[in-house]
């Protein structure tokens, strides 16, 4: 009798344990696992052979689609003939620079060997994609889209699009990767674009219903150039940037610069035929341009007449469309608290940063350089150099805090800057190409573009009420501007040129935000996984 009471015990036990155990599970942000496999593979992008980057066979590679909060558990494995990494364009890693794919965060994977990572879409709700960071690889591809979307019971400020298309446009270099690489390490350029590509094609196609609204997402995932998208006779509703969600407004063509994304809404409401899709290069001697078709799926009529034009002008047209992007202030995002909760513009900045580009000879070899400094890779990740106390890795006094006329130097070079400070960061352009510049961990206010030199007087002319926040923007010819920043993520953040090959040649740097106490709150430990190279070689967490 005893023994039997016992036994009901225990079995009340196990199952009161079980519950507690589906109730915690099913508290948690849900987990999604991948494998991926990267491999070479000969395909003709544009009619001719060439090498690319393939991910599970694919060009592009595999849509990451998840929800906000969403645990990423990535297997990823290197079977090219160079190490490797991803980097994850737009996903702020909260707490864990540890998982940012680039090679001041991270060892690159060996050849046949592999890293998983484990990240979470916190927080975070929008269009962003992913690509390689090592070498030249992204001139081979590699990159493709990651859509996160909604939770369910965080409302939106637009009702639901019937489905989304994704659209990963830019330039294209019939020239293998290598090749490239080596042309710019001997001192070269990189030269003219040989093409453009929707979806690592030429021609591509999107079909839907007439009178229904769909959701198109966009990505600039090319080298260099900025483009001009437009449709045929539609109107394009622009309702979220890089994880914001703005106030809507309808344009007949947007200008998507270099590691930009953005989504917008196209309702079907034309006569059902084909209609041009068409994305051309912007601020370049001469145009490139890539065709699509937007399909009715009750269409019996090719597409026909001219596709429509590019728009008026540039450097004007291209900045006024620029400020026309604002945030929504009474809509939430990934979290149900409204966007403007936070008032950026009443908060005094504790730093001002002057960043110039520019673009010296260094022994006679083209570098790209920020405030004089030209960035170079250690063989030791600058962020396990700093965890591990490794010293002779990275200057943190090579860049100063404004531009001067001092001889141009190389080094690895790292900004410092105490969590939760503010920041007010100016990018000076006085060149006569367009810069696009991207900061890994964040998202930033952009409150300010204007034409010549930034002086303290232009202040005046900032947003301070509803600036958007996004993690790349652009600075035009002979231009500034200005961002707002919140330092809010403790880690190693790389700061860079969105132009790959200005970044490969050392327009970046690393942004440390840090706290001397050392907490969980605010920074997560390193993975047991942990790749060591160079001086970190040995070293123990």
């Amino acid at each position: 009798m005893a023994r039997g009471k016992a036994t009901s015990l225990l079995h009340i036990l196990l199952l009161g344990s079980l519950l507690i155990s589906l109730v915690s599970v099913k508290g948690e942000s849900p987990y999604k696992f991948y494998t991926w496999t990267v491999t070479y593979g000969i395909i003709s992008p544009l009619g001719v052979p060439q090498q690319v980057i393939l991910i599970n066979g694919q060009f592009p590679g595999p849509k990451l689609e998840v929800v906000t909060n969403d645990n990423i558990i990535l297997n990823l494995i290197n079977k090219l003939d160079q190490p490797f990494l991803l980097t994850w364009n737009g996903i702020k890693q909260r707490k864990n620079s540890w998982q940012d794919g680039v090679l001041g965060t991270n060892c690159p994977i060996p050849p046949n060997s592999n890293f998983t990572y484990k990240f979470q879409t916190k927080d975070q709700i929008g269009t962003y994609n992913y690509f390689p960071s090592t070498a030249f690889h992204k001139a081979a591809g590699g990159f493709g889209a990651i859509n996160v979307y909604a939770r369910p019971r965080i409302p939106i400020p637009y009702l639901l699009p019937v489905s989304d298309f994704t659209l990963l446009i830019g330039d294209w270099f019939k020239t293998n990767h290598k090749t490239l690489q080596q042309r710019l390490d001997s001192g070269g350029v990189l030269p003219f674009p040989d093409g453009m590509l929707i979806n690592g094609q030429t021609q591509t196609s999107f079909t839907g219903d007439q009178g229904k609204t769909y959701m198109l997402r966009i990505s600039n995932v090319g080298l260099s150039s900025t483009f001009n998208f437009r449709i045929q006779g539609h109107k394009m509703k622009v309702v979220e940037v890089e994880g914001s969600h703005v106030i809507q407004n309808d344009y007949e063509s947007l200008d998507v610069h270099v590691g930009q994304s953005l989504s917008l809404l196209v309702t079907l409401n034309q006569p059902p035929k084909d209609y041009y899709i068409v994305a051309s290069t912007r601020f370049l001697r001469r145009k490139l341009n890539v065709t699509g078709l937007l399909r009715y799926s009750n269409s019996r009529v090719p597409a026909s007449g001219a596709p429509p034009p590019l728009p008026p002008g540039e450097l004007i047209w291209s900045m006024r469309q620029a400020r026309t992007f604002r945030w929504n202030l009474t809509a939430n995002a990934a979290r149900p608290n409204p966007q403007g909760s936070f008032h950026y513009g009443k908060i005094k900045p504790t730093k001002s940063f002057v960043f110039s580009n520019s673009a010296p000879l260094i022994n006679g070899k083209q570098r790209y350089a920020v405030n004089g400094v030209s960035y170079v890779n250690s063989e030791t990740p600058v962020k396990l150099a700093d965890h591990f106390n490794i010293a002779g890795v990275f200057s943190t006094n090579a860049i100063q805090s404004v531009p001067s006329n001092s001889r141009v130097t190389v080094a690895t070079s790292v900004v410092q800057a105490s969590l939760h400070d503010f920041l007010e960061i100016v990018f000076q352009n006085s060149e006569k190409s367009v810069q696009s510049w991207h900061l890994d961990g964040y998202d930033f206010w952009v409150v300010g573009f204007g034409s010549g030199q930034w002086t303290p007087a232009k202040r005046r002319l900032y947003n301070l009420g509803d600036a958007l926040t996004r993690h790349t923007t652009q600075v035009y010819p002979n231009a500034w501007t200005t961002i707002l920043l919140s330092l809010d993520n403790q880690g190693m953040w790389n700061m860079r040129s969105a132009r790959w090959d200005r970044q490969y040649l050392g327009q970046q740097f690393y942004l440390k935000v840090w706290d001397p106490v050392k907490s969980l709150a605010n920074e997560y430990n390193p993975p047991d996984n942990l790749l060591r190279c160079g001086k970190a070689v040995g070293r123990h967490l």
